[in-house]
């Protein structure tokens, strides 16, 4: 079975954090929200608490996680970004050949994990500095080998799915999408 895995830190972007954790969900994919606070209650860049599903103390294997997600928000992905750990397990993840995705201001840590060099990526605009080595496309998402990045709040919806297209296929996909009435907004 798929595994897939979110960070959450203190200061995370609610919809960047849960809409793709509502999405892999509604298609049966595994995914947990990992707390790096030491505590399960996380609040939000907007004062929203969210429970994590487990501490990132807790897991014991990450070589059999498929996936590894990163929100944006501030100082969310600041605080990822200056965990020794994350960087860690996000460098091991690609090097091990697995997918690893992050949005808005949260490919600020692939870049300090020193995972961008020489791949396309985007951001949340004025945070291209942080890329670290990659090409800035400006993309809504840009897929580049075992990486997604996503440029914002905006940007969530199309990000999620096409996370979900890496798990599920494209009927699947497409079934979830009209139901969340997703394709009624892309036909407007």
């Amino acid at each position: 079975m798929v595994k897939v895995y979110e960070f959450l830190a203190t200061g995370f972007e609610e919809i960047e954090a849960l809409a793709p954790v509502d999405i892999l969900r509604r298609g049966e994919v595994e995914i947990k929200t990992v707390s790096i606070t030491g505590n399960q209650l996380v609040e939000s860049a907007h004062g929203v608490t969210v429970k994590a599903d487990m501490l990132f103390e807790e897991v014991s294997d990450w070589a059999s996680v498929d996936m590894l997600l990163i929100p944006g928000g501030m100082p969310g992905a600041q605080n990822l970004k200056e965990h020794e750990g994350v960087r860690r397990v996000v460098r091991e993840q690609v090097e091990g050949g697995r997918r690893v995705g992050a949005i808005c201001a949260g490919p600020m840590v692939l870049g300090a994990a020193g995972i961008l060099k020489g791949k396309r990526a985007t951001c949340y605009p004025g945070f291209e500095e942080y890329l670290d080595g990659a090409e800035y496309t400006g993309e809504l998402f840009t897929v580049d080998g075992n990486i997604i990045t996503g440029e914002g709040p905006a940007a969530t919806l199309p990000y999620a799915y096409r996370i979900l297209s890496f798990f599920k296929d494209e009927n699947t996909v497409s079934s979830i999408e009209d139901g969340m009435r997703y394709t009624h907004l892309m036909n407007k």
